[in-house]
C-alpha cells in the first residue's frame, strides 16, 4: 500500500516570493508536500528506478525581452519511451497499450488525500478521489512526477474537475514558487492516453507568471493573454480553487468536444492586471495562474529537432534534445518554431469570443 499524504485547505501556502531570482517562501523550510515529492523522487533515482540519471541540467537564458529559459536534456530524447501513436483527441482508453497501471509499484511516491473538513461534506472531493503521485522515468527536471487520477478508473487524457483541481492545490501545496504543473491534451504531445498531469520543479522565473492580460468573464476567473503565445489564462487563490476549477473545466470540455488540441501550465503567478506591475506586486505569487493554450493538433507529425511544442515550451521553458541547438538558437527562432504549433489568429479570435459567451452562458 502506498504512502498516503493527506491534506486539507489549511495546508495551502498562502504566499511565496521570489527574491533576486531565488525562491523565497513565508518560511525558509520546504512544506510535508515538497519533501515528501523531492526525498521520494532522490530515493528513487539513487534506486536505478529511471531511464537516466538527471543530474544539473546546464542552463541558459535566452536573449531577448521573452526570457526563455533553455536546459539541454539529450538524453530524454534519446531514452524516454516511445510515444504513443494518436489518431484523435477524443481517442478512447486502450488496455492493451502502455498505461499506469503497468508501472513498477516502487514508482509510487504516494496517494493525494483531501480531509473533510469539520466532519462535514464542504472541501471533500467527489468521486474519484485518489490521486496517485509518481516519478516520472524519464524526468524533464528536479522533481518531475506525474498525478494520475484514479488509475484503475482508466481516464482518457482528457481533462477532468477533479484533476485540475488537484494541480491547483499540489501548487499552492508548495512553499517554492518553482514547482509547475501541466497537462498536454491528445494531439498536443501527450504520450500516452491514459489520464495524468506533469508536475516539476524549475528554478527561474517565467514570463507566463506576471504577463498582463485583459478580463474575458472575470467573475469567472478567466482572462485573455495579451503576449505572445495566444492563449487564455485562469487566476485564482485557495479561496476559489473548485469553482475556478469547474471553469477550466468548461472550457477544456468545449475544446475537446471541438477537435481542439490544447497545453495547459499551472504556475504560482501575479493576480491578473492589464498593466506592468510595481516591484512589490511582481514579486507576489499569492495564487496560481492556469494558461491554457488551443494549439494545432500533431497526429503522427514529424517532431521538432530542437524541442517539440508542448505545456513546457508554451510556458517558455525550453528542454533541448541536442547542443547544437541549444548553443545557438535564437528567440527569433525559437518563436518561429512555435508559431507553426499555433491556431491562426482569425481561427483564435472566433475562439476566443465562442469560450467568453459559454462561460457568461453557465
Amino acid at each position: 500500500m502506498p504512502l498516503q499524504f493527506v491534506y486539507s485547505d489549511h495546508d495551502f501556502v498562502p504566499d511565496v516570493r521570489w527574491s533576486n531570482g531565488e525562491r523565497l517562501g513565508i518560511s525558509s523550510t520546504a512544506t510535508k508536500f515538497d519533501t515528501t515529492i523531492q526525498a521520494g523522487w532522490t530515493d528513487r533515482m539513487k534506486a536505478g528506478l529511471f531511464r537516466y540519471h538527471l543530474g544539473d541540467l546546464q542552463t541558459r537564458i535566452l536573449p531577448g525581452p521573452y526570457g526563455y529559459v533553455a536546459q539541454l536534456n539529450i538524453e530524454r530524447g534519446l531514452e524516454r519511451r516511445k510515444p504513443q501513436e494518436i489518431l484523435s483527441i477524443q481517442q478512447e482508453f486502450n488496455a492493451e497499450q502502455f498505461n499506469f497501471n503497468k508501472i513498477n509499484p516502487e514508482e509510487i511516491l504516494f496517494e493525494m488525500i483531501k480531509g473533510v473538513e469539520g466532519g462535514s461534506e464542504k472541501g471533500q472531493l467527489h468521486e474519484p478521489c485518489r490521486m496517485v503521485v509518481l516519478v516520472n522515468v524519464s524526468p524533464l527536471e528536479f522533481g518531475h512526477c506525474l498525478f494520475v487520477p484514479h488509475p484503475s478508473g482508466c481516464f482518457p487524457q482528457v481533462m477532468t474537475s477533479f484533476a485540475i483541481q488537484v494541480g491547483i492545490e499540489s501548487v499552492l501545496l508548495s512553499s517554492d514558487p518553482g514547482f509547475r504543473v501541466g497537462f498536454n491534451s491528445l494531439g498536443a504531445f501527450a504520450s500516452v492516453n491514459h489520464l495524468h498531469l506533469h508536475g516539476y520543479y524549475l528554478q527561474h522565473q517565467l514570463k507566463i507568471e506576471s504577463t498582463p492580460v485583459k478580463p474575458l468573464v472575470p467573475e469567472k476567473g478567466f482572462y485573455g493573454l495579451l503576449d505572445f503565445p495566444a492563449g487564455f489564462l485562469f487566476y485564482t487563490e485557495s479561496e476559489r480553487v473548485a469553482e475556478v476549477a469547474e471553469a477550466i473545466c468548461q472550457v477544456t470540455n468545449f475544446l475537446v468536444d471541438g477537435n481542439i488540441a490544447h497545453n495547459l501550465f499551472l504556475t504560482r503567478g501575479c493576480p491578473p492586471c492589464e498593466r506592468t506591475q510595481s516591484e512589490k506586486e511582481h514579486c507576489s505569487r499569492k495564487g496560481v495562474r492556469v494558461a491554457v493554450w488551443p494549439r494545432a493538433s500533431c497526429f503522427g507529425a514529424k517532431e521538432e529537432s530542437a524541442f517539440n511544442v508542448a505545456l513546457c515550451e508554451l510556458a517558455g521553458h525550453l528542454p533541448f534534445k541536442n547542443k547544437k541547438d541549444y548553443e545557438f538558437i535564437s528567440e527569433r527562432e525559437v518563436i518561429g518554431i512555435i508559431q507553426r504549433y499555433l491556431l491562426p489568429d482569425s481561427e483564435f479570435h472566433t475562439l476566443e469570443q465562442q469560450l467568453t459567451c459559454h462561460l457568461k452562458d453557465l
